[in-house]
Order: structure tokens, then C-alpha cells, then sequence
């Protein structure tokens, strides 16, 4: 296929490339490793505004022993004449001049991706080194960049190639003295790599790690079915109510839109939306218009169907998305994203024009589908019933006054400050662990909530149900958020959500069981990074008059190794939290001053949901698979 038009007047120059190596989280967020992955996507979305276009259909991602990256797609090629404004090669442009690109001059992509559309120049910006090859034209051209974008080696014609053969390779290696790290990680890479041949219908995605000769690594992400093919990925560890998956796709102004969805046993629902490849994690209008119309078709279904018991009956948005598993896929030729991370889409004819598409051809799958349509309908009106259960259930769970709350039948023992930037809650597991816990600590700003047992496991449970047990009511009451649709984060009361539990086979389960509680009902919660989990300590040695706490045998062989004199000595195995007396509990995994605390963070949202579904959902296979996969690494474990 050849395109006339996308050639060097195609690309358009508005500034230059100065601020992005003083200033690199402006272009890129962070210098951390998520900065560091960022530059793989910044050079991928090239490639993948080329598959968009529907000139791309192979591109390859490669971590080189080096731990520089290339990426292989078989594209048009980056226009190689000299561009009019600047007098320089084009693709010199695109690599030395900030917001030079295909995407900014109207004339080179009718929908385009990436973060920032800045992403050549400012991975040139921020790598030691960038190597660029572009096949056209039966030739293969070469420039070379260093040290920040200097120029070392303007375009050169290094050899021919295949007139049918065209694309661009680039190499970079990104500069140390910018981020914090050097070293990829190859799942968060495979991550994303997953998703965009999710995303991407047919696109082919090769994934490499040739940094260990003795184990080369290569995946390959293709999916005819794509966005259909992810909620199938999504719900492998789920019970689906319904075998077909629901895919629905439109076009109208310019405007791609396109929706996959399916129903299973569990409770949460899992909605994901994208615009342009891009994760609008926080919704936006797209999102909007299919909930909306969500709602009103399966409302209309059911009293048409007279499916509502009730006259006046009516679901909720919360009642019709139970369960439900769903990617939103819109491509648009000029989205306006809201917030700094682009985070929302914001275009209002968006909002008309998904509910539109959408809402039609699920009219349509109901109409031609009535089995299917009575169980989906059947489970939302359950979730409906729960729901008014909870509502009564959450009424339980509201505090009158602060001495309902200091009392809670004695179990809370709340902190002095009603300060909540500097108070913390302790979760301890046990009540004799909780009865040390709450002689030993600083009643000013730690409070102490001590757990009989172990919680429900709320990925087998709806609210009503989970509310309607006294341990998470007692947890709720606590944190003073709220929960469901009342959930507030500002009324949270402690800045320091703190699980200790023992370092045994039961105080994981106890922490998971936790975890899985704060992940479902309160995300928001660990989102902002107010979850931690107390880290006790697993030995206890005394060398003459000193007395060294250590977490793990690591720590405590290092500690002996540094030991050279004839004292021997006195390892003690810590048995629990319970059997510590009120000042060595404090003194070990209580005070600020000493103790070590492990931060609990969702690193990606999507995975996350998957690790909880497969851990703690009905499902027993994908968790004895996960078991037997892992029993080899597990070692002397506490029973």
C-alpha cells in the first residue's frame, strides 16, 4: 500500500528539545522505573500509530544484553527527505526537535496514541545513545545520536534492501545519570505488551530478553478476536453465567468504538477502558455513555419482558455491572484527556456516540439471545436485593459518637490525636498478640485493633454478606470511610493502615484475607498508599550484651558472618506476636524508630484482580495449579 501524502511535509515543528534533560519528569512523570519503561512505550507507540494507520503488522520489542532496548516494526518507514523547516533529514527532526511528528501536523495519522506525542525526541533526550534505522524506498538509512540527542552521524544510505521491504528499527540505551535505574524488568514490559495486541486487533507483538544467553526469552502476543480474546484472558479464572462473549463495535465521525463484555458468578465488576491504547483508569465520557446505556437497556428489557417483580421496580448502575468483566476500546482522531496523566477523557460527543453504538447492538444481542438475557437480568436483580441488604447492613456500621467508638465492646483500643496525618491503626492478628500491642504502644497516635481468627473472604461474598460480619463491620466502623457508594477517603482516619500478623503460614492467610478485603471495598484505600504490613522479626540474637533483631535467615547470617570474636552467640527463633511481651513487641515492629514496615501497592491494576480471582476466588484449579507451580520454592514453613 503507498501513501502519497505521508512524506516530509507531514511533519510538523513547534520547539525545541532544551528542558527535557533538566526537567525529564515534565515529559515522562518520573526518572524511577516506571520512567524508565515509559521510554519503551514512548518508541512502541510510533510503531503502533503505524498499525493504527494500517500500515504496521509485526513490531518487535528486544532487551539487549546490554540492557539497551530495540524496537522492529514493519511500517512505512520514517520519511527520510529533508524537511522543509528545518533543513535537517525529517527523520533528524522527529529525534532532535520536540513535538516534531506525524501526530501534530494533521497529515500523518488520522488516530494516534502515545502519552505525549514528544516520544522520539525525548527518549533521545534522555538516553546515552540512540541508533536509528529506517528501511524505504529499496534503502536503508542510518543516523546515530549521543550523549542527549547530539547528533554523532546525520541520515547515511549504509546499504539497499527489498523495494517491498520498509519500517524502522530503533536502538537506545538510557542514560544512567538520569534514572534511578538502568535494569528493565521483563514482566511489567510483557504486561503491556499483552495488552496492546489486546488492543490492537491482528497486530503481532514479539517480546525478547537476550540478557541471559543460557535462557533467551521470546513471547509472541497476537489475537485475531482482540478486545473479545482480553475479556476471555480476563475471566479464565472466573465462572462466565453466559458462553458468548458480547462484542460491539461502531464507527461514526471519525470516531472507532468498540466494546467486549461478559458476565460471571463473582461480585466485583471489572470495566476497563482505553482511548488511543492509552488506560483511562479514571473513566471518562466514553466509559459514561456505556454505563449509562448499560442501565437503560437492561431497565427496558425486563419491564418489557416483565421480568421485574416489582411494578415501579428499577436496577441500578451498581445492580447491572455485578459481575460483569468489560473493555472499552475508543479511537479518536483528537481526544482531549483531562488531568495531568491523561487519566479521563473529556470530549463530550463522545459521551452520545458510545451510548449510541453500544446500546443498539446489546439491544439487539438481548433480542436475539433470550436465554442469555434472563440470566444477566436475573443476576442483576439479585446484586439489587444485596444491595438493599447492604444498605440496611451499613446502617450497623455507622459511628454516632467517638465513644461508640473507643468502646466497640471493648475490642478498638483508639488512639489519643485526632489527627489522622499522624495516627495509625494496628490490625493485629490474636488477642494476646492484641493485649501486648495495646500496653506497649504509643496511645497518642496508635490505635490497636485486635482480629479473632480470620475474616470472611470477601471475593467469595457480596456486601450484605460481608457486612453482616462483626469483624469487617468492626473494620469499617474504624476507618470511618464508609463504605460502597457512601465510601469517602477524606473521613479516613488513620494515615497508617498496619496488618501485623505472624511470620507463619496463618498470619499470611490472615494478611491476605485482609488484603483481598481492602482491595475490593476499599481500593481507594491502598491506591493512596495508606496499607502497610508490619514486618516482625523471625530472630532474636544476643551477642554478649547486645540484643539484634533480624527479619529473615539472610539477615541473619549476614549479622553472624560480621561476628568475629569467641562469644558465642544465642539465636532465638521468635515463636509469634502473642508470645512477645508489651515492650519487646514495641520495640521490635511497633516503634518508628526501629521497627520496618512494608508498603502494600497495586502495581497494575488489571494483574492485580487477576492474582486475587485466581488466590482467593470459587475457582479451585488455577489455585492448585498456582500451589504446585510454587510448592518447590516454599521451605521450612511454620505450621
Amino acid at each position: 500500500m503507498v501513501d502519497n501524502k505521508y512524506d516530509a511535509s507531514a511533519i510538523q515543528v513547534l520547539e525545541g528539545l532544551e528542558a527535557v534533560r533538566k526537567r525529564p519528569g515534565m515529559y515522562i512523570g518520573t526518572t524511577d522505573v516506571k520512567g524508565l519503561h515509559h521510554l519503551v512505550w514512548e518508541i512502541v507507540d510510533n510503531a503502533i500509530d503505524e498499525a493504527l494507520a494500517g500500515y504496521c503488522k509485526h513490531i518487535e520489542i528486544t532487551i539487549n544484553e546490554d540492557n539497551s532496548i530495540t524496537v522492529k516494526d514493519d511500517g512505512r518507514g520514517i520519511p527520510v527527505g529533508i524537511h522543509p523547516k528545518t533543513g535537517i533529514s525529517t527523520v533528524e527532526t522527529v529525534y532532535t526537535v520536540l513535538h516534531a511528528g506525524g501526530k501534530f501536523g494533521g497529515g500523518g495519522y488520522k488516530v494516534s496514541g502515545g502519552l505525549h506525542g514528544v516520544g522520539a525526541s525525548v527518549v533521545n533526550a534522555l538516553s546515552s545513545w540512540v541508533k536509528v534505522t529506517v528501511y524505504k524506498n529499496g534503502k536503508i538509512y542510518e543516523t546515530k545520536f549521543e550523549n542527549g540527542g547530539k547528533t554523532t552521524q546525520k541520515l547515511t544510505v549504509i546499504g539497499e534492501c527489498d523495494e517491498n521491504i520498509s519500517g524502522t528499527t530503533v536502538s537506545f540505551k538510557p542514560d544512567a545519570d538520569i534514572f534511578d535505574t538502568d535494569i528493565y524488568d521483563y514482566e511489567t514490559l510483557k504486561v503491556r505488551t499483552r495488552e496492546l495486541a489486546f488492543l490492537n486487533k491482528g497486530l503481532r507483538l514479539t517480546l525478547k530478553d537476550l540478557r541471559n544467553k543460557e535462557n533467551i526469552i521470546e513471547q509472541t502476543f497476537h489475537y485475531e478476536g482482540g478486545i473479545s480474546e482480553y475479556v476471555k484472558y480476563l475471566n479464565k479464572n472466573k465462572t462466565p453465567i453466559h458462553d458468548e462473549i458480547i462484542h460491539l463495535e461502531g464507527e461514526e465521525n471519525g470516531i472507532m468504538f468498540e466494546v467486549a463484555m461478559q458476565y460471571n458468578s463473582g461480585y466485583t465488576d471489572n470495566i476497563y477502558s482505553f482511548v488511543n491504547n492509552i488506560n483511562t483508569h479514571d473513566g471518562g465520557t466514553h466509559e459514561e455513555g456505556v454505563r449509562r446505556a448499560l442501565t437503560r437497556v437492561i431497565n427496558n428489557y425486563a419491564k418489557k419482558n416483565n421480568l421485574l417483580k416489582e411494578k415501579d421496580e428499577s436496577l441500578t448502575g451498581d445492580d447491572v455491572k455485578e459481575g460483569i468483566t468489560m473493555i472499552i476500546s475508543c479511537k479518536h482522531p483528537n481526544p482531549q484527556f483531562e488531568g495531568q496523566t491523561k487519566g479521563r477523557l473529556g470530549n463530550s460527543e463522545v459521551r452520545k456516540i458510545a451510548d449510541s453504538i453500544f446500546s443498539k447492538g446489546f439491544e439487539r444481542f438481548l433480542m436475539e439471545n433470550p436465554n442469555e438475557a434472563k440470566v444477566i437480568v436475573e443476576k442483576s436483580m439479585t446484586a439489587s436485593r444485596a444491595r438493599q441488604a447492604a444498605k440496611k447492613a451499613r446502617e450497623l456500621t455507622r459511628r454516632k459518637s467517638d465513644l461508640d467508638v473507643v468502646n466497640f465492646g471493648g475490642k478498638l483500643a483508639d488512639c489519643k490525636s485526632k489527627d489522622p496525618s499522624i495516627c495509625e491503626i494496628f490490625l493485629v492478628e490474636g488477642d494476646s498478640a492484641g493485649g501486648s500491642a495495646k500496653t506497649g504502644r504509643d496511645s497518642m497516635t496508635q490505635a490497636i485493633l485486635p482480629l479473632r481468627g480470620k475474616i470472611l473472604n470477601v471475593e467469595k461474598a457480596r456486601l450484605d454478606r460481608a457486612l453482616s460480619n462483626e469483624e469487617i463491620r468492626t473494620i469499617i466502623t474504624a476507618f470511618g470511610t464508609g463504605i460502597g457508594e457512601e465510601f469517602d477517603l477524606s473521613k479516613l482516619r488513620y494515615n497508617k493502615i498496619i496488618i501485623m500478623t505472624d511470620a507463619d503460614v496463618d498470619g499470611s492467610h490472615i494478611r491476605v484475607l485482609l488484603l483481598t478485603l481492602f482491595y475490593r471495598f476499599f481500593r481507594p484505600i491502598v491506591e493512596a498508599g495508606h496499607v502497610y504490613a508490619a514486618q516482625p522479626p523471625l530472630y532474636c540474637i544476643k551477642h554478649g550484651k547486645t540484643t539484634k533483631y533480624v527479619l529473615n535467615d539472610e539477615e541473619k547470617d549476614d549479622y553472624l558472618s560480621k561476628l568475629n570474636d569467641n562469644i558465642k552467640p544465642i539465636i532465638q527463633r521468635m515463636k509469634g506476636l502473642g508470645e512477645m511481651d508489651d515492650d519487646q513487641l514495641y520495640e521490635t515492629t511497633m516503634d518508628i524508630n526501629n521497627r520496618v514496615l512494608r508498603k502494600i501497592t497495586i502495581k497494575d491494576v488489571i494483574e492485580a484482580d487477576a492474582a486475587f480471582t485466581k488466590l482467593m476466588g470459587e475457582e479451585v484449579e488455577p489455585r492448585r495449579k498456582f500451589i504446585e507451580e510454587r510448592a518447590p520454592y516454599a521451605q521450612n514453613l511454620d505450621i
